[in-house]
């Protein structure tokens, strides 16, 4: 099983911050926002990862990370998107990498109280498809400006972006697992109304074929790149808690 952690995106919902580096390496606490990505899966027994960013300062990531061993990876590669193509297109970027194995992909700025560890156990014990990782929300209005998931028992049965009725609680988390099977699906894809490739219609197509799983974590789960509240609301959450806690 590989990794694969995106940290591109213009990150405009953190300007001005943003105008002079890229938001994933903007300070969390003590650490570079992508210094807990990488975490959240190196404690969750993954080695090897890429790292796929973009833009003007794609060159700072070699600069903090090297080869990765510093930060507990024992190989650490790198992909750079051209332009904001969106996260499906991103992740095609590894699809050399993963090489036909199980792949986990993390959105650099989510920030989780607790391990991912069972998640990943979960996923590696699961024959087939994807595995989604969901937090629940409570407020209507946050839940508006989220993917959030329609269950059907244990399954989801889709993911509805920004929905004005949300369907559940559960909201869908910027962690997902795939089998080989989603570098059968990427080429299929339509760029969205805001022309990009969506990772939800990825998600979407496997719970169409009715093999998307899910996992619910607890504790604290935060989007730092959603605003700059949020941001500085997953910064106070890290200095008094810590995160990627077993």
């Amino acid at each position: 099983m590989k990794g694969v952690i995106l940290a591109g995106g213009s990150g405009t919902r953190l300007h001005p911050l943003t105008r002079i580096t890229n938001k994933h390496l903007l300070p969390i606490y003590d650490r570079p926002m992508i210094a807990y990505a990488i975490d959240a899966l190196t404690s969750a027994g993954l080695e090897e990862i890429m790292l796929v960013t973009g833009g003007t300062h794609a060159g700072e990531f070699f600069r903090l990370l090297g080869n990765g061993h510093e930060h507990g990876v024992e190989r650490l590669l790198y992909a750079y998107q051209e332009q904001a193509g969106g996260i499906a297109e991103a992740l095609g970027l590894a699809e050399r990498f993963v090489n036909g194995d199980k792949v986990v992909v993390m959105l650099a700025d989510n920030i989780f109280e607790h391990s991912l560890a069972d998640v990943l156990a979960n996923f590696a014990g699961q024959e087939q498809g994807a595995r989604v990782v969901l937090a629940r929300v409570e407020e209507d209005e946050h839940l508006r400006h989220l993917g959030v998931a329609e269950m059907d028992g244990e399954k989801v049965a889709r993911i509805v972006e920004k929905p004005e009725a949300p369907p559940s609680r559960f909201a869908v988390t910027g962690v997902y697992c795939y089998d080989a099977t989603v570098w059968d699906v990427l080429p299929t894809l339509q760029p969205s109304g805001r022309g990009e490739l969506e990772i939800t219609d990825v998600n979407n197509w496997y719970a169409g074929d009715g093999r998307l799983e899910a996992d619910v974590v607890g504790g604290f789960w935060g989007d730092a790149g959603e605003s700059i509240d949020a941001y500085y609301a997953v910064n106070d959450f890290v200095r008094a808690h810590g995160v990627n806690r077993a």
